[in-house]
């Protein structure tokens, strides 16, 4: 089982998140009643759908971990899962993701399903593995 895969499973046991088609067109998703939360592109890369406010009060947490892209302007981060420990990550920003998703404005409109997919490239961790 991939860790996407492990991730997807987990996440589907939460009473907030129901499986639907990513937005994106790419991958699968999970939404809330109001919004896409995740989109999974594949094996290991998952787009999560933050928020603006979100990312920027956890910006100098995200920015310091290898498993996280974050997009300049983008309310999504791309989570890369390498490991139990990335599901792990990802499971708690969930949580958070589903938090600031519950504390919009009753009137904001929909958020978009654009994700990060094909605005980042998610490289290596350890960059010197193949010399």
């Amino acid at each position: 089982m991939t860790p996407a895969q492990r991730a997807m499973e987990r996440l589907l046991s939460w009473t907030d998140l129901s499986a639907c088609p990513a937005g994106c067109g790419t991958g699968a998703a999970l939404r809330t009643v109001h919004d896409e939360i995740v989109h999974f592109h594949s094996a290991r890369d998952v787009d999560l759908h933050l928020t603006h406010r979100a990312i920027q009060r956890f910006h100098y947490d995200l920015g310091g971990s290898s498993a996280i892209q974050l997009v300049p302007g983008s309310c999504w981060v791309t989570v890369h899962l390498d490991c139990a420990t990335d599901v792990d990550l990802l499971l708690s920003l969930v949580s958070v993701a589903l938090k600031a998703h519950q504390n919009r404005p009753p009137s904001a409109p929909p958020s978009p399903a654009g994700c990060n997919y094909h605005r980042v490239t998610v490289l290596p961790r350890d960059a010197s593995a193949g010399r």
